[in-house]
């Protein structure tokens, strides 16, 4: 069935040209930084930049080999395992704008015979300069002096510009252009306090691309980073997108500094919604699940896509339509009726469950699945009874029990 002739799209959305823009992962970097994080064994690691691949994702952000043996035995492991596996990722490293933190990138790259990118960052905004006594000329030096460096090394360079949604436009403009004269070839915007909005995304995105980029040409790439502070790292993604950056940061599940990072799995959702496609989205709730159970993190179950409910209904409502569709043989429709992302797009399938709120369609979808005739009056009702007198929805073996006990109860009294 075709989704269009069902849906009127308020967004208008699906009938704008799609706009190729590539994902760069930064949960083996921000997401580490979060204080409630364990970090993943190496075999989860490996895993992990694997996923990445499959689900299409252009980019990984490897680590910060500056912060320690640790971090950088990180960075070595994960760029061998991209180079001998040939996964399609362009990789990434984390430094200030400091040779001591660029030049173990270049030996790593030197190491791995792999381009591996610097994310050479440092604080645009006033807030930042106040608190570390940097003037403007002082941060141009280190600007220029780091990114000469690597420019020498032969390390492909990406200056952040840290907190650049709080940062004066002459600022930005005197830093940035700093960068690129240096020999930076790529830009990032970093919404590091998780400030944006975005209406200002867009104004920002614009600025940078107007007046510092524009001049360049299409040598210089531009990079959006935001965070989740106010709850819209997700949608100031897609403003940068439509502002036109070429590539956003992402985490999976969002893990990262404070409240995290934009979502990378919803990103993607979106995307695939958006008509601009990656990978094979089958992968992402593995990735998700594995992200989650390796760096110690919960799912919650209201988590789009990927959470316990996502695609999940107790309602009897709910059930009974999308169960009318399933019956027509309309998956399609089934799918469409509750839910704006298609569940078989993640390799998922919409369940019914038993609840408290739930009505004859559930118990009896819950009987033909479980190989008991859904029209036994006597079974429903013991079924649907036990579901409204509980607080919650039934696990399955409480369904069973309820029916057990059902029988058990007409074979005495037969």
């Amino acid at each position: 069935m075709d989704r269009g002739g069902l849906v009127f799209d308020w967004n208008g959305e699906r009938g704008a040209p799609p706009v190729r823009v590539a994902l760069n992962d930064e949960t083996l970097r921000d997401g580490l930084q979060s204080p409630s994080v364990t970090e993943p064994p190496d075999e989860v690691k490996r895993r992990l930049v694997h996923l990445m691949a499959e689900l299409g994702i252009e980019a990984a952000t490897i680590g910060f080999p500056a912060a320690g043996p640790r971090m950088l035995a990180q960075c070595r492991l994960l760029a061998r395992e991209v180079g001998s596996a040939r996964l399609p990722l362009s990789l990434n490293c984390a430094a200030r704008t400091l040779e001591s933190d660029l030049a173990p990138i270049a030996d790593l790259a030197q190491d791995t015979g792999l381009p591996i990118e610097a994310a050479a960052f440092i604080g645009t905004s006033a807030v930042r300069q106040t608190a570390e006594g940097w003037s403007l000329d002082r941060m141009l030096a280190a600007v220029d002096q780091a990114v000469s460096f690597a420019s020498h090394a032969h390390i492909p360079v990406m200056f952040v510009a840290e907190d650049a949604s709080r940062a004066h436009p002459d600022t930005l403009a005197a830093v940035c252009l700093a960068a690129i004269r240096g020999g930076a070839r790529r830009l990032c915007l970093a919404d590091t306090a998780g400030h944006a909005t975005p209406a200002g995304v867009t104004r920002l995105v614009r600025f940078v691309r107007d007046r510092v980029i524009a001049p360049f040409g299409s040598e210089v790439a531009l990079d959006w980073h935001g965070h989740r502070d106010r709850g819209l790292a997700l949608a100031n993604c897609l403003a940068a997108i439509a502002a036109g950056v070429d590539r956003v940061h992402a985490t999976a599940l969002g893990v990262g500094e404070r409240a995290g990072n934009a979502e990378m799995e919803l990103l993607l959702a979106n995307l695939h919604l958006l008509g601009i496609p990656h990978g094979n989205l089958e992968r992402l709730p593995e990735y998700c699940w594995t992200a989650a159970a390796a760096l110690g993190i919960e799912v919650p179950a209201h988590h789009p896509v990927v959470g316990a409910d996502a695609f999940r209904t107790g309602t009897g409502i709910h059930a009974a339509a999308i169960l009318k569709a399933r019956a027509a043989g309309d998956d399609a429709l089934a799918d469409l009726l509750y839910s704006s992302l298609p569940p078989g797009a993640f390799g998922l399938v919409q369940r019914i469950a038993v609840s408290p709120a739930s009505g004859r369609a559930n118990v009896r979808h819950w009987l033909a699945a479980h190989g008991y005739d859904p029209d036994d009056l006597v079974l429903a009702d013991a079924l649907l009874a036990a579901a409204k007198r509980s607080d919650h929805a039934l696990s399955d073996v409480e369904c069973a029990a309820a029916v057990a006990g059902a029988l058990a109860r007409a074979a005495m009294h037969g």
